[in-house]
């Protein structure tokens, strides 16, 4: 529980500073984009805006998902982490119509655009977001709002290192369609990721079999242990972005000793990383089921 608590503050702190620091960048880059008139410098804005958006979604979820049982919510609201995904990606999408708006008009009429003060604002970009992403690094192999938000943010260092690029070619040649380019590439990452993300998240949202884990492995595994015959009624779902239920009927003829159940749900959370289990012993297969499986 302490352990637990722990690692609540340490990225309470992390969200904090990550939202604080990005928020900043943010007001920084639509500044000097507006200034040096960089269609690269505003995409890069949204993407970040999108972005802290997203990560006060994550921080606001895990926060509900630690949350309590409470009335009708009996499992709680652990299932708000999957909704909130579903929202940042349509909210990604929404910021990518934005950009891409702005984008193709600058290639229709290019314009002057100062190189030098788009690359030094996208070089701070670099240094801010490559930070964030380090204080996600230790603990997105756990929680997949985490992992979003170390992705995100690596992601938003590589494409501010893409626009000081552009930045420098565009001083050094003075071809002003390239600061378009650059906002074009910056779209593609978007939504590329962000394609990712809606999916996945939908997936959750259906209940399906999370994607890490093997549905058929975890079946022959349950079979392999000893008095077990046959599953049936066997489901797998993402009860959140981290956290994994299955439910299965065990046919099993012979009673099982004392400590089987609580046996397999330790190896199951520590094999498969599905946390809650819930299982009935049945001596034997009745024909509706029989039926119903094959």
């Amino acid at each position: 529980m302490g352990q637990d608590h722990t690692h609540q503050t340490y990225y309470n702190k992390a969200f904090a500073v990550g939202i604080g620091l990005n928020i900043t960048f943010v007001a920084v880059e639509i500044f000097y984009g507006l200034i040096a008139n960089s269609s690269a410098l505003l995409a890069d804005a949204g993407h970040n805006a999108s972005d802290v958006l997203g990560l006060t979604f994550a921080w606001f979820a895990i926060w509900l998902a630690g949350r309590k049982p409470k009335g009708k919510y009996s499992y709680g609201y652990k299932k708000s982490t999957i909704l909130i995904s579903v929202l940042n990606a349509l909210l990604l999408f929404g910021a990518v119509i934005a950009i891409a708006w702005d984008t193709f008009g600058k290639f229709s009429n290019p314009e002057p655009v100062a190189g030098t003060q788009v690359m030094i604002v996208a070089g701070i970009g670099v240094i801010i977001n490559t930070i964030t992403a380090l204080m996600f690094l230790k603990g997105q192999k756990d929680d997949l709002n985490i992992k979003g938000a170390f992705l995100h943010m690596a992601a938003d260092a590589g494409v501010s290192l893409g626009v000081v690029i552009g930045g420098l070619l565009i001083a050094k040649t003075g071809l002003y369609w390239i600061d378009p380019l650059m906002s074009l590439l910056i779209i593609f990452v978007i939504v590329w990721g962000t394609w990712r993300l809606f999916i996945d998240s939908i997936n959750l949202a259906l209940d399906a079999v999370p994607k890490h884990i093997n549905i058929e492995e975890v079946r022959a595994f349950l079979l392999s242990k000893e008095g077990v015959e046959a599953i049936h009624d066997f489901h797998i779902w993402g009860m959140s972005t981290s956290q994994v239920g299955l439910t299965a009927h065990l046919i099993m003829p012979q009673n099982p000793e004392n400590n089987f159940i609580s046996d397999l749900q330790k190896e199951l959370k520590n094999e498969f990383k599905i946390s809650h289990t819930t299982f009935q012993i049945e001596n034997k297969i009745s024909e509706e089921n029989c039926n119903m499986e094959c």
